[in-house]
């Protein structure tokens, strides 16, 4: 059966969105009267304890997984999300983004987005199709609930869950927080007042910062398409740049993201040693193209290497743009080499595409690196921080964790019994943040929660006799699922 089309805004009747109610409140609201009155009464509602066999904190693309495979096989499940469904999409993202995978590739199953399948969903279309996908499979989801606390109950199953509407009992707990949910700006930041700085989750458009030049520090895919459209917009541009893989958005008649999958390395099961914290550089804005450093640099960006330090209102940089734009050319390369020998290989007939290979002449800026910078000479009065996330679990107050902080989990499946994680980078293979990668994983993740529940149902022959006669006994060693003592919007 073909995959659900999915419209741009959701049809009627019953039209669940999620809105802002008043201020930086975010509520659920129907278009369809009864979904309405049955909606407002749940949130007028203050909770004492609610009890659930699943909870999923977190209503982005891994909670509504999550959801999706858990309702498949019949766990009662509730998903609680702080803001609005996909809300990092919306309102954690500059204003013209668009995915970075082609909408054929970056979805999940069982929906497809409403553009062309080799085009690049914005954010709000990519946020819209999670909204949509919720409302097609149902997924019981509260929003505007914020999780604060999760400790294992010492004299019972599960966990005591402290939220803003009140207690949760819950036998399991699955994290669908994902990877960003703490932006990282790095200590070396210049405390000077002066310069206005920003991590790329706060810059939305060129016109909220000050007039000037801006230092973007660094250089994966959200460095990169800042700096080119801050350049784009008139603005003089420094852009810092460190290790980098630098895949081609294209090659011969073939996105990466198809190479990738044919090649066997979305399924990577551990980053390469000494590769782990290496970004990527790619880009779908303006229809998809690769990013070419020295194409920025002939555009009129200037490229530095890493950043290093800031003092006395100056900034330095570490000599190696050269071995960092070289090191971005040879991950290049080996792709292309490794479609070749596919293409050989397998008796492909894709047209060849020699001008893939060619190479600009290095710009002044790499063969006569700047080391250093006086910001107010330059007259840089920004920096926008394109320098990532780290994860924050600190209302996940459990032994599923190491010295580090980084949880223990196989799979997603947690060191600390009843505990799972899903959307972390590597959870199961490279692909495990990327839409479709993270559907998989919980697929893999309801599997084990569904055959855990199967064990706990199981009752032995003394237990069958005196179950005998009632509602809802079996005579093959397991009980039916009894109903939950409390159940909210629908779920049961």
């Amino acid at each position: 059966m073909p995959p659900t089309r999915a419209p741009s805004l959701l049809p009627p009747p019953a039209r669940v969105t999620v809105e802002p109610a008043s201020g930086t409140e975010q509520r659920a609201r129907s278009t369809d009267p009864t979904t309405a009155n049955r909606l407002q009464k749940d949130r007028d509602m203050t909770v004492e304890t609610i009890e659930i066999d699943t909870l999923v904190v977190g209503a982005g693309q891994a909670g509504v997984a999550m959801s999706e495979h858990l309702g498949k096989l019949g766990v009662p499940h509730l998903v609680l999300e702080r803001k609005r469904i996909a809300e990092a999409w919306r309102t954690g993202r500059w204003d013209s983004l668009v995915a970075n995978g082609p909408a054929w590739h970056d979805r999940f199953p069982g929906r497809e987005f409403d553009v062309g399948p080799d085009d690049f969903p914005g954010k709000e279309q990519v946020a819209d199709y999670f909204v949509a996908y919720a409302q097609q499979i149902n997924a019981p989801i509260r929003t505007g609930v914020e999780v604060k606390k999760v400790v294992r109950n010492p004299d019972r199953p599960g966990f005591t869950v402290e939220t803003s509407i009140g207690v949760i009992q819950a036998n399991r707990v699955v994290s669908a927080t994902g990877p960003f949910q703490r932006p990282v700006i790095p200590a070396i930041a210049p405390a000077e007042g002066s310069i206005h700085q920003l991590h790329s989750a706060a810059y939305y458009n060129p016109q909220q910062l000050p007039a000037g030049a801006v230092l973007v520090v660094g250089a994966g895919s959200s460095g990169v398409q800042i700096a080119d459209e801050l350049q784009r917009a008139g603005r003089q541009v420094y852009l810092s740049v460190g290790a980098h893989d630098r895949p081609p958005r294209s090659y011969r008649n073939r996105d990466f993201c198809w190479w990738l999958g044919v090649l066997g390395l979305w399924d990577a099961e551990a980053a390469q040693p000494g590769r782990e914290h290496v970004t990527i550089a790619v880009s779908g804005a303006r229809g998809g193209h690769t990013v070419d450093f020295r194409a920025l640099a002939q555009q009129g960006i200037t490229l530095v290497g890493l950043t290093q330090s800031f003092a006395g209102g100056k900034v330095r940089f570490q000599a190696d743009l050269a071995e960092n734009i070289a090191r971005g050319d040879e991950n290049y390369l080996s792709l292309l080499d490794a479609a070749d020998a596919y293409i050989a290989r397998n008796g492909l007939d894709l047209p060849e595409e020699p001008e893939a290979r060619r190479t600009l002449p290095d710009p002044e800026c790499i063969t006569r690196p700047i080391l250093g910078l006086d910001l107010a000479e330059a007259g840089i009065t920004s920096i926008i921080w394109a320098t990532g996330y780290a994860v924050d679990f600190s209302w996940l107050q459990v032994n599923a964790f190491d010295d580090k902080g980084k949880p223990k989990h196989q799979r997603g499946v947690s060191s600390e019994p009843g505990v799972y994680f899903l959307g972390l980078p590597w959870l199961s293979r490279r692909g495990s943040t990327f839409i479709w990668g993270v559907w998989h994983d919980a697929k893999h993740i309801a599997g084990h929660i569904a055959t855990q529940r199967k064990y706990l149902e199981y009752r032995d022959a003394s237990q069958r006799q005196a179950d005998a006669g009632l509602n809802g006994s079996s005579q093959d060693g397991y009980r039916e699922p009894q109903p939950p003592k409390a159940s909210i919007m629908g779920v049961s």
